[in-house]
């Protein structure tokens, strides 16, 4: 499968938005990237599908031109007016060229899931390899109104019960891809948010 950052040339605040071309072409959160619909053209010529991980602004902002653009289906836990499928925990999704389950992760956000399947996990915001807080294993910020720390920390822990063995491409909301031990990745992360370490200054 091949996964590409189509908001990698933002210069503005945006999400990762990651186009997963395979059986099926599907976008990964939408971003707040002007030009992410050129960039989805750069790569395919149709969007079969958008998933939502959550619907923070840097997340979803270029949603309305994407469905203009392409008209695809698109997936999301929460309400919104342009979904046509509701996401639940447990459901499975196709990315790209690989089915990938559903896992409802709240705390950063109380509609946030992540998508894991055999070999990859799009978290999102609940976990990130290096994002300018950490390195080598960072969670979401839960400073926010709506936010919570310990919802965000069962949300990691059920992403590791529910993650294979073997996942070693993780492409997280913010800072780079990951490839390599995701679980180790992630297990820091948990282990820096259970000590409450404070996300930024």
């Amino acid at each position: 499968m091949d996964v590409t950052n189509v908001t990698r040339d933002a210069e503005s605040f945006t999400c990762n938005a990651y186009l997963a071309d395979g059986e099926e072409s599907t976008l990964v959160d939408a971003g707040a990237y002007d030009g992410v619909v050129d960039e989805i053209r750069e790569q395919v010529d149709d969007l079969d599908s958008v998933v939502l991980t959550h619907q923070h602004g840097d997340h979803v902002e270029q949603l309305p031109a994407v469905v203009d653009a392409f008209d695809p289906d698109v997936y999301a836990f929460a309400d919104h007016r342009l979904r046509t499928h509701e996401l639940e925990d447990g459901d499975t999704v196709r990315v790209g060229s690989e089915a990938a389950e559903v896992v409802f992760t709240p705390g950063h956000a109380p509609d946030h899931v992540s998508l894991v399947s055999e070999s990859s996990l799009f978290s999102g915001d609940v976990v990130v390899h290096d994002d300018g807080a950490f390195d080598d294993g960072s969670f979401g910020r839960t400073d926010m109104s709506g936010q919570s720390r310990e919802r965000l920390i069962g949300s990691i822990r059920e992403l590791l019960d529910r993650m294979p063995a073997g996942v070693e491409h993780m492409y997280s909301g913010h800072g780079g891809v990951f490839d390599g031990d995701v679980r180790e990745v992630v297990e820091r992360a948990l282990e820096r948010a259970e000590r409450r370490e404070p996300k930024y200054d």
